[in-house]
């Protein structure tokens, strides 16, 4: 963990041993920096073994080998073999839940983004977990790595930060289970990689 950490920014306190969904909701508005480079998280979904739009869905296999490890580790896939996404392992070792991460509002290392994105509008750098991803140089390596070490860093404001206004939708890009609530975004966000339809519910 870095010993200087970013203004207004202190180590999150998140329990990753916890349901997805709470997890997912916890980790709108904290910090994710990668080698330093990253922002602020504004949007994810959560995913548990028991939910069939879930990888775990039908047990360990080598791919989601790391999904099933202990919690607060990294689960990195590469989507429609192009792509890499990356993951919150929740819950107990062994369980297969965790939490995509889908978007966020880009704050440190805006030139190292736009250099790997190879564009220059912020809104786009990483709107979206396949450009998150690339964005933030995450690939296979990072696999069942802590999100607790380097060069992992998860980071929450300071107290007394007000803390962001969340809802929550149905997950979006699956087709099973497409009705569970399970994605969660920033309210009034401009950086989610996509917006949420009316009448979601606020989760506080």
């Amino acid at each position: 963990m870095p010993h200087d950490l970013p203004p207004a920014l202190t180590l999150a306190d998140i329990d990753f041993t916890a349901p997805a969904h709470e997890v997912a909701r916890r980790l709108i508005g904290v910090t994710l920096l990668v080698d330093g480079v990253g922002g602020r998280i504004v949007e994810t979904e959560a995913y548990d073994q028991t939910d069939p739009a879930s990888h775990t869905f039908g047990g360990p296999t080598a791919r989601n080998a790391a999904m099933f490890g202990p919690p607060g580790c990294a689960y990195v896939y590469r989507s429609y073999g192009l792509h890499w996404c990356v993951n919150t392992v929740c819950r107990e070792a062994g369980h297969g839940a965790g939490v995509l991460l889908r978007a966020i509002e880009p704050t440190h290392g805006l030139d190292t983004l736009r250099e790997r994105r190879g564009l220059q509008d912020a809104r786009l750098l990483c709107a979206g977990p396949g450009r998150l991803a690339q964005a933030l140089g995450i690939d296979a390596r990072l696999d069942g790595e802590s999100l607790h070490l380097p060069p992992f860093a998860l980071l929450q404001p300071s107290p007394g930060h007000p803390a962001p206004d969340v809802i929550a939708g149905p997950r979006i890009g699956i087709s099973k289970a497409v009705d569970v609530p399970w994605r969660f975004g920033e309210k009034g966000s401009r950086f989610l990689s996509r917006p949420f339809t009316a009448g979601v519910g606020n989760q506080g």
